[in-house]
C-alpha cells in the first residue's frame, strides 16, 4: 500500500513543490495550509507521518504537534527556520521525530522521511506473519530492574506503568538499557536512532533524553535511571 505523507505549511510554494517531490517517488501527499484544518482531518484520519512547519497563523506548529500527541504516536518532522533554534530543541521536547532547516534540500526531506518510516515498520514487523522462532523473538522482552520493553509491541512499562515513545524514543533507550551502566556516546546514540547518511546535531540527542526523562518521571517523579556523564553521553543505571 501507498504511504501517505501529510504536509501542513502555510507556505503554498513549499507545499507545491513538496508534494510534487514527494508523489514523484510513489507518496502519497495530503496538503494543509492551516493547523487548525490539519489537526480536524489527522484527528480523524492519521496519515503514516507528518511534515509541520513551525510558524503557522491559527495554529503554530507547536500548537498542533502538542494537540496531535494527546490522541497519536504518528511520526512528524518538523520545518524551522535558521534563527528558530529553541522552537527546535522545544519541538523535540514535545514528541516530535526529527526537525529540518529551511531552507531544506527535498532530497534531504525525503531521506529523513524513509528513515522514519523504516524505524516506524521495523517495530509494526511482529505483527505480520511469522514462524515459531519469530514467535519466540516477540516473546523475548528486556527486563532491566523496573523496566520493561517489549520490542515486538513497542511497549514500555516502568513499575508497572506503561510509558508511551515515540520510535526514536525508544530506540535509543533500548541502546542504554541493553547494556546497563555502558556509556553510550552521543555519536553512538545518532548513529542507532538515525540509520541514514544524514547530519543531526547533539542537541538532536540531547533533547530525546530530556524528553526521555520527562515521560518516565511522569509515572515516577524520582526516576533517575537515564544518567548523564558530562563530556562523555548518556548511560543506563538499573535500579
Amino acid at each position: 500500500m501507498a504511504v501517505t505523507i501529510a504536509l501542513v505549511d502555510d507556505d503554498r510554494n513549499i507545499l507545491t513543490s513538496v508534494s510534487i517531490a514527494l508523489q514523484s517517488e510513489g507518496f502519497i501527499t495530503r496538503l494543509y495550509s492551516d493547523g487548525e484544518l490539519a489537526l480536524k482531518a489527522l484527528t480523524e484520519n492519521p496519515a503514516d507521518l507528518a511534515v509541520l512547519d513551525v510558524k503557522m497563523p491559527k495554529m503554530d506548529g507547536m500548537e498542533l504537534l502538542r494537540r496531535l500527541r494527546e490522541k497519536s504516536e504518528m511520526p512528524v518532522i518538523f520545518l524551522t527556520s535558521k534563527d528558530e533554534e529553541i522552537d527546535e530543541a522545544l519541538g523535540l521536547a514535545m514528541g516530535a521525530d526529527d526537525y529540518i532547516t529551511k531552507p531544506f534540500s527535498q532530497r534531504l526531506l525525503i531521506a529523513r522521511i524513509r528513515a522514519i518510516l523504516r524505524r516506524t515498520e521495523a517495530r509494526s514487523a511482529g505483527n505480520g506473519n511469522r514462524d515459531a522462532q519469530e514467535e519466540e523473538v516477540e516473546r523475548a522482552e528486556l527486563l532491566r530492574g523496573r523496566l520493561v520493553m517489549d520490542p515486538a509491541r513497542h511497549r514500555v512499562r516502568w513499575d508497572g506503568k506503561d510509558v508511551s515513545l515515540t520510535v526514536t524514543e525508544f530506540m535509543i533507550l533500548e541502546a542504554l538499557a541493553t547494556r546497563p551502566g555502558v556509556v553510550k556516546s552521543r555519536n553512538q546514540l545518532m548513529d542507532i536512532a538515525y540509520q541514514e547518511d544524514i547530519y543531526v546535531d547533539d542537541r538532536t540527542i540531547d533533547s530525546h533524553i530530556k524528553r526521555l526523562r520527562r515521560k518516565f518521571r511522569e509515572v515516577d517523579p524520582v526516576f533517575k535511571a537515564i544518567e548523564t556523564l558530562y563530556g562523555v553521553g548518556y548511560k543506563f543505571a538499573e535500579e
